[in-house]
């Protein structure tokens, strides 16, 4: 479930990708036509973001299901609401969260930084995913993201690097990525 999407993306490759046997509605409840954070993105088009109805979407697919993958939009900083962040959004939720960071320059102050704003806002982060949206060897991965030194400064664990992939939609180099992070970790993952 992707609660909010700006702009097309996410929801049409989850739908095209997966056997979720869910309306684009119901993957996600509150969908605005431009790629602009949803408060702009809202006004833009005269309405407001309900998140009483993306709450109600979640919560149905909460009561249908094992368990429900909830894809946030952007980082924990990233505005829902004139009032609120996705941060705010998680802490509400009583969501179990995966801070996912891009591999690049200033990857260690973006972890501390999202990290920082989970313990403020009260999010149950259970981790952190590194991850290559840009071909890297395994020194830049380094470099860059030095898991020893993401996880000194945040106390938070790494699960593990998802490399770059040059067809992201191939669902078996998907699960084989997967495979290889440290979700154990993360389990056991109640509401």
């Amino acid at each position: 479930m992707k609660p909010i999407q700006s702009g097309a993306g996410d929801r049409e490759l989850y739908a095209r990708l997966f056997d979720l046997d869910r309306s684009l509605e119901e993957i996600t409840p509150l969908y605005f036509q431009a790629p602009l954070a949803p408060p702009i993105a809202a006004d833009k088009e005269g309405r407001q973001v309900d998140l009483k109805l993306a709450w109600q979407a979640f919560d149905t697919l909460r009561r249908q299901s094992d368990w429900v993958l909830v894809e946030a939009l952007g980082g924990l900083g990233t505005p829902v609401t004139w009032e609120i962040t996705v941060a705010d959004l998680a802490r509400d939720w009583g969501l179990p969260t995966v801070l996912v960071v891009p591999v690049k320059l200033g990857a260690i102050a973006q972890a501390v930084a999202n990290v920082a704003l989970a313990r403020h806002a009260g999010v149950n982060l259970k981790g952190i995913v590194l991850n290559c949206t840009q071909p890297r060897s395994e020194a830049e991965i380094s470099d860059l993201s030095s898991i020893d030194l993401i996880q000194s400064l945040t106390n938070i664990p790494v699960l593990g690097v998802i490399p770059y992939l040059t067809e992201p939609t191939d669902l078996t180099k998907l699960a084989q990525v997967a495979s290889n992070l440290e979700i154990e970790q993360l389990l056991p993952l109640s509401w």
